[in-house]
């Protein structure tokens, strides 16, 4: 039976896929360390006294929630007024105008599309690197807008405190495995408070109780449901794009990162140019612009 050029084609194409998305050693690494992650903060998300080991990074994830509204209100021609990050891992954003039925979901799939970015930047040091300028960025939005809330002054200076501290470690490595966490805790968030506050409805009020009042097509159950699914597309897609675009292998990596924003006093800061800090800083504001 003859093969057909399209047939031929389609066989040529899932063959590639199959092979970007077959991860290496240094892939396979990482995706171990994805995986304990998940497993150890599901394991400390609601165990007493634990969970306070992750208390930052759950208050850090209700502020990527929290931004995403703020965003999504600014791209609607809303006026934000405030941001507030509740001791009990609560959060509110305040704003006026906008599109509602925009900036109400935006919080859970704004937050799993900042994990899944944080996800797939997570698996080169380099990217990790313009990650944290990014998150850096988000830092300074949120403190404006939250600029009365102490929580939120603590917290920024904790997670950049942390940032700087692993950009430093092991030829910025460790920052690569942190950023992967923080990406990782990011749509952990999304799954498990969309089944506490819409499917096991352990709250009254929610974005998505809000959000069927508004459109009135599908209960809040049916509207959780949907956002968990698309925080676990968002979740995959993330992997599947650190697997296709970072093929280096460890050692590759710090041979890359060793000449792009080095840590200072490091033989690759002394061999930076002026010329090669000026294209960093242009490849990095390319790359923000782009995650924003």
């Amino acid at each position: 039976m003859p093969i057909t050029v399209a047939a031929a084609t389609d066989v040529i194409l899932t063959r590639d896929f199959r092979t970007q998305i077959t991860p290496n050693t240094t892939q396979r690494t990482t995706l171990i360390v994805a995986g304990c992650y998940i497993v150890v903060i599901a394991i400390l998300w609601h165990a007493p006294y634990l969970s306070r080991l992750i208390y930052p990074f759950k208050l850090l994830t209700v502020g990527f929630h929290e931004m995403s509204h703020a965003i999504m209100g600014l791209l609607t021609c809303a006026t934000i007024h405030s941001i507030e990050l509740d001791p009990d891992e609560g959060g509110a954003t305040s704003m006026s105008g906008g599109i509602s039925w925009l900036t109400l979901p935006a919080g859970y799939l704004g937050s799993s599309f900042i994990g899944a970015c944080l996800i797939a930047c997570g698996f080169n040091t380099n990217a990790s690197k313009i990650a944290s300028l990014v998150l850096a960025v988000f830092f300074l939005f949120t403190l404006w807008w939250a600029r009365r809330s102490m929580v939120t002054w603590f917290l920024v200076a904790g997670m950049s405190g942390l940032v700087i501290l692993f950009w430093f470690v092991a030829g910025s490595i460790a920052l690569r495995f942190f950023v992967l966490f923080i990406g990782v805790m990011s749509c952990m968030y999304v799954l498990w408070d969309v089944i506490d506050d819409t499917i096991a409805r352990k709250t009254n009020t929610s974005d998505a109780s809000a959000f069927a009042d508004i459109c009135g097509c599908f209960p809040s159950q049916v509207w959780g449901i949907i956002w968990l699914i698309q925080a676990l597309i968002f979740f995959a897609l993330g992997l599947i794009v650190g697997l296709v675009a970072f093929k280096q292998t460890e050692g590759e990596q710090k041979e890359q990162t060793s000449h792009f924003l080095p840590v200072p006093g490091t033989s690759g800061a002394m061999l930076s140019s002026p010329n090669v800090f000026m294209m960093q800083l242009l490849t990095l504001g390319v790359g923000a612009l782009g995650m924003l």
